[in-house]
Formats: structure tokens, C-alpha cells, sequence
């Protein structure tokens, strides 16, 4: 692990102190009390440059037990964020220091890694600066998409989390379980609480249970082309662009002819979206962090837990940035501006989102990033299982525990193969590494990737990370039912 951590590099020291509390969030129109970093909704980007050390202290003052994981870094083990497997949770009313070395430039995000917490407001940018930058750009945009159902109508992740396990049976009938659950215990976290309507603010009272009388959050019948059937699990009343929902925008102000980079992120909890800018072609360089060969599109389609980098060339006028909810039938909006114009209506559909898709088994990696070839010492199958009836998501259908372990050995190349069984899609994640898609010769390197129903998804990677590193569904209900498992490094 020293010598991991050596190879990263020795910048400057970066000190950074962020709290997790609750507070009300403006979401644009609609108040609601979460759970968030300093009360903001992205919470504060955090920005340092490849090769500097982060010290990143986090004071938690929420109600429950808490992480940060490092979503895309490939980090020292112990900083990893996962209670159980990396270290232990924060407790409430204490603090923990992050500290590690950053060792590649990329757009990046962190978040909790315990229970269903991340379906809060408790996400951020963490973003990468290359001290060799080779793109040219005027601006940069960052933009994180989100579905919102914590605080709304007295509904939170944990009731959420609570009806879906409680099966299709339960599908319609207009009610939660009344209970409120966080999950299998598998991320370290203890009993969550329900959100109740308290005049024109929606407040959260950690400790009361969910309103028997809320709304079903089970979605029913969402199809998606893309995504290869059900679009989800969970019907959300709210989709985001940093923060704001689509009837009072946020807006990013440049000057026509400039050259933006948008780092995009997706931060939701059960929603792929499919992204595009009214008016303007997209220039695709970066997936997960990693360089790839430039592409043009119309359109993205980001699982979540997937980021993209792209290059536009800024119209005149008042533009759209639409995030479409894949199969969901509901949309996220923000607003480019730069000169006089009407904004865009909320439901704004660009034609541009039903132009050229790009996927990431599209894209090729940047030869200065490109993974070797050579062929895997060490071949893990894991098969996908599950489904909405039982909610019984796993892997190989052993749902997680923190004893389970698929040996690696260090200087391995090493090939996962995730067979998806089931009739939904899945984000699948991998912890302290990246992988190069080895279905398409040259691959983009990433770190998370989406395997679609009853399909096949073939990666390589190098083990040279040492530690005991999580593979997961980034759908953060699925992860919660058990669809996880850890790679543990042998001497």
C-alpha cells in the first residue's frame, strides 16, 4: 500500500473542511429539509490539481453514522469511504480526515457510501485540474444531475428503500410501508428517519417514521430502448441540474464563441440520463476521468455514477441544456445564456436529444491512456440476479457481506465479466481502479459502465492498487439490497 501510495505522486497539501448537517435546500420553487455538504445542493466543488495531497476533514453532524467515498479516485485502501470494509463510519458529532494523494486529472464526485444517503443531498464535484492541460477552452460548466424525492410530500430514501422491498405486491396501493429502513446495514449506517409537510417548507425529522399516507415512490411500466427495458424502480417528483428543477433553472452566462467545457456527472440514485444542448454539437473528450479519442454527438447517455467531458462551441442567444430521465417520461433543465432571449418552457425537449447518441462502447481511449494489451491472468465471472418482486438484487445471488472476497493478486491483469440476468440495467462501479472496455479493441478507460439486460460486460484491469476494493451496482437501491462484493488483494 506505501509503495501504491508513493507512485502518486508528492504535490502540495490541499485542506479542506466540509460538514454534513441538515438544512433546508431551495430547489427552485420548492423548500425541502435534507441532508447536504454546508447547505448547498451540489455541496461546494472541491478542486485540487493531479499530484497534490487532499486533507479533507469531515465534521458529521447528521443524526447517523457517515462516509466519504471517492467516486472514480484511485486512492489509498483505508481512504476508500466504505464502513465495514475500509474503515469505520464517522459517528455523529465526530470528524474524520480524509488525506490522500490524487494521481489523475479528471472530473470526479464524492459522496456518502453508507445506506441510502447519497439519495439525499449529500454529493459533490471533486474536480482534477491536469497541470498540462493539452484542451483549450474559454469557460468550463460543471453540471451535476440528480433525482429528488427526499423531504417531498413526507418522503425519504429509507421509505423509499422500505416499499420496494416490500415487493410489487404493494404496487399502487398509494402508501409506504410506514416504517423507514437504511437498508441491509452493509454500508455502516443506522436507522434513518421520515420527512413530514410543514407548511410551505418540507422538514425532516431524523427519528419519526415515514407518513403511512405518502405517496408511492415503485415505479410501474417506465420502458427505455436504450436502456434495454425498465428505465428503474422509483418514480421521483423532481429532476435536477445543479440543484434547481426545471421551473427556475439555474444558468451558466458566457459570451458567443466561447469555448465551453462541460463536466458532466451524473449524481442519481435510480436515473440514467440522456443529455443535450439546444442549438449546439457536442465534442466528447474525457469519460470517467480518462482522455478519450475526440468524438462528436448530439446527445449522451449517462448511467449513474457516470461522468462525461465535452467541448461545445457557444451559440448566441438562450440555450437549453436538457437531461432527459431516461424512460421516465420527466426531464432536468439549465440554461446557457450568452445574449437576449426568452428562457426555455420547463419541459423543453431540443431535437438534438433524438439526434446522434453517443454511448460509452462508442468511444475509444486516448492512446495516452490506453490500457495495454495483453491477455488477463486472472478471469472473475460475476453473474447479475435479482429482481423487482423480491427486490433480491445480488450478485451470483449471495446478497453483500463484508467477509466476501474474489482474490486478486498485485501486478495481475485481471478481467471482470458481469453477465446481467436480470430484466433491468445496471451501473456497475469498481473502487480504487479503472477499466478499459475489452468488448471494443482500445476501449475507453472508466470506472463505471452500464451492463444491460441479459447482456454481457467484459473489462480489463491492471491490479496495481493494493487493498480490499468494492464492485457494486451504483443504483443506490440495488446496492442497498445486496448487490455488491469486494476484490481482496492476496500477498
Amino acid at each position: 500500500v506505501a509503495a501504491a501510495e508513493r507512485r502518486r505522486g508528492s504535490g502540495p497539501v490541499r485542506t479542506v473542511r466540509v460538514t454534513a448537517a441538515a438544512a433546508p435546500l431551495d430547489l427552485g420553487g420548492r423548500t425541502v429539509r435534507s441532508w447536504s455538504y454546508g447547505g448547498d445542493l451540489p455541496g461546494k466543488e472541491v478542486r485540487v490539481s493531479a499530484g497534490d495531497t487532499l486533507a479533507l476533514t469531515l465534521a458529521n453532524h447528521l443524526p447517523q453514522p457517515t462516509s466519504l467515498h471517492w467516486h472514480g479516485i484511485s486512492l489509498r485502501n483505508d481512504m476508500d469511504g466504505v464502513p465495514g470494509l475500509t474503515q469505520k463510519s464517522v459517528a455523529p458529532g465526530a470528524d474524520f480526515t480524509y488525506r490522500f494523494t490524487v494521481p489523475h486529472p479528471g472530473t470526479y464526485w464524492f459522496h456518502p457510501h453508507s445506506g441510502t444517503q447519497q439519495d439525499r443531498g449529500l454529493y459533490a464535484p471533486l474536480i482534477v485540474d491536469d497541470p498540462k492541460e493539452p484542451l483549450s477552452y474559454d469557460k468550463e460548466w460543471v453540471v451535476v444531475l440528480d433525482d429528488w424525492v427526499d423531504g417531498v410530500d413526507g418522503s425519504t430514501p429509507d421509505a423509499v428503500l422500505a416499499e420496494l422491498r416490500g415487493g410489487m405486491g404493494d404496487a399502487g396501493s398509494g402508501a409506504h410501508s410506514g416504517h423507514t429502513m437504511s437498508g441491509s446495514g452493509s454500508h455502516g449506517t443506522e436507522p434513518g428517519g421520515g420527512m413530514a409537510a410543514m407548511g410551505t417548507e418540507e422538514t425532516s425529522s431524523p427519528s419519526a417514521p415515514a407518513s403511512p399516507s405518502g405517496p408511492s415512490r415503485m415505479l410501474m411500466g417506465a420502458r427505455s430502448e436504450l436502456l434495454g427495458g425498465d428505465a428503474g424502480d422509483v418514480a421521483y417528483p423532481s429532476y435536477l441540474v445543479n440543484g434547481r428543477t426545471p421551473q427556475a433553472p439555474s444558468s451558466f452566462t458566457a459570451r458567443p464563441g466561447d469555448r465551453i467545457r462541460l463536466r458532466l456527472i451524473n449524481a442519481g440514485g435510480d436515473t440514467a440520463f440522456r443529455v443535450a444542448l439546444g442549438g449546439h454539437e457536442m465534442t466528447v473528450t474525457h469519460t470517467d476521468g480518462f482522455p478519450v479519442r475526440h468524438a462528436k454527438t448530439d446527445a449522451l447517455l449517462l448511467g449513474m455514477g457516470e461522468r462525461y467531458d465535452v467541448l461545445v462551441t457557444a451559440g448566441d442567444g438562450v440555450f437549453p441544456l436538457t437531461a432527459l430521465a431516461e424512460g421516465k417520461k420527466a426531464s432536468a433543465l439549465a440554461v446557457l445564456r450568452t445574449g437576449a432571449g426568452a428562457a426555455p418552457a420547463p419541459g423543453v425537449r431540443p431535437k438534438e436529444l433524438d439526434g446522434r447518441l453517443l454511448t460509452a462502447d462508442r468511444l475509444r481511449a486516448d492512446p495516452s491512456v490506453a490500457l495495454p494489451a495483453r491477455d488477463p491472468d486472472r478471469t472473475i465471472r460475476l453473474q447479475l440476479t435479482g429482481g423487482m418482486a423480491a427486490y433480491d438484487w445480488a450478485f451470483d445471488k449471495k446478497p453483500y457481506t463484508a467477509q466476501q472476497r474474489h482474490p486478486v493478486r498485485a501486478g495481475e491483469r485481471v478481467r471482470l465479466v458481469f453477465a446481467n440476468s436480470t430484466s433491468m440495467w445496471h451501473p456497475v462501479h469498481l473502487h480504487g481502479h479503472t477499466f478499459s472496455l475489452a468488448n471494443v479493441a482500445g476501449g475507453p478507460r472508466k470506472d463505471t459502465a452500464v451492463v444491460l439486460p441479459n447482456g454481457t460486460l467484459t473489462v480489463d484491469f491492471d491490479a496495481d492498487n493494493p487493498g480490499l476494493w468494492m464492485v457494486h451496482c451504483h443504483n443506490v437501491y440495488h446496492s442497498e439490497a445486496g448487490m455488491m462484493t469486494v476484490l481482496g488483494y492476496r500477498a
